[in-house]
């Protein structure tokens, strides 16, 4: 029902561009006719406009990826750099949230490991909308700051890193095999809000897959039982973005194997100072209002990486 919804509406979108261009050449050849000009600069402003939402549905309408239309699962984990690399995990953690809420997605958070001072070690949120995990997934990689460290009494520059990594939410109907025998439980105290109930029992999940090395863990339900469950989920999201992962030579090479989080990894720098910059090492958008894209405005490199990897895989097709 979902795929079919997102079928009509597409469908919907097409047949109102149709109708509205008719409408706006009879009025552009009508205005000519009679001579007035503020007619015609009225139809076309309409198109300039109707050509740019045209441009971003065609976008859209390539979003075809087996998982493309699934939720998603975001991780943020802060690099080497104690306080300072914390602060900006949380800044990117944030970022996402507000470019989701901005969306009309719905954000959930699975689970959060705090900095001892300031910002996150680790952190993991739902991400549940429309498209998400297609919109999303180019985000995979490591984001560099260059900043007036606020936690440096000398106020000196630093640069810190924190890597995202981004996996489809599994559907019901998409089967992945667990063998319990693989997995290592570990169970502790959520470190984050949530009340006296889940800060004094040990209701939190860790769940390691060894075979592949991946640790999940969720801490925002009162109960063990429902943590686990959801961690699983959360495992299975990972395994099953592998497997797509080994079907996409192209996906591969773009996120590679796991590496250190720090210089030379990067897909995006974030440059507050000496000047406001935030640059896509892949794709080259490039903006000064950082504080915008901070503030979630993500639309410009996220329309651009994902045109990148379409781009690829269609030149792969044509191979």
């Amino acid at each position: 029902m979902r795929e079919r919804t997102r079928l009509e509406n597409q469908i919907g979108s097409v047949r109102k561009f149709q109708t509205d261009l008719q409408d706006n050449l009879e009025l552009i050849e009508l205005g000519e006719a009679e001579g007035d000009s503020e007619v015609v600069d009225e139809a076309e402003q309409a198109l300039t406009k109707m050509k740019a939402a045209i441009e971003k549905l065609q976008l859209e309408s390539l979003l075809s990826g087996e998982a493309d239309g699934n939720d998603a699962f975001l991780e943020v984990n802060a690099g080497a750099g104690g306080t300072e690399a914390q602060d900006w995990a949380q800044m990117i953690l944030r970022m996402y949230m507000r470019w989701a809420e901005q969306r009309g997605f719905k954000v959930t958070m699975m689970s959060q490991n705090s900095g001892e001072e300031a910002g996150i070690k680790s952190a993991t949120i739902q991400i549940s909308g429309d498209m998400a995990y297609g919109w999303i997934k180019t985000e995979n990689g490591v984001h560099r700051l260059v900043r007036i460290s606020p936690f440096d009494s000398n106020a000196r520059r630093h640069t810190s890193f924190a890597s995202v990594s981004v996996s489809p939410v599994v559907d019901d109907n998409i089967d992945i095999e667990i063998d319990e025998k693989d997995l290592r439980i570990d169970t502790y105290r959520s470190s984050g809000a949530g009340g006296q109930h889940v800060n004094t029992t040990d209701s939190a999940v860790r769940i390691t897959h060894m075979p592949t090395n991946i640790v999940v863990a969720c801490q925002n339900e009162r109960s063990q039982h429902k943590n686990k469950a959801t961690a699983m989920s959360m495992l299975k999201a990972k395994i099953y973005e592998q497997e797509i992962q080994k079907r996409e030579e192209d996906a591969a090479q773009e996120h590679g194997e796991k590496s250190d989080i720090g210089w030379g990894h990067q897909i995006r720098s974030y440059v507050l100072h000496p000047y406001q910059m935030v640059k896509d090492q892949r794709t080259s958008v490039e903006t000064t209002d950082t504080s915008g894209v901070l503030d979630g405005k993500l639309g410009a490199f996220l329309e651009a990486a994902l045109a990148l990897r379409l781009g690829k895989d269609e030149d792969k097709g044509e191979d």
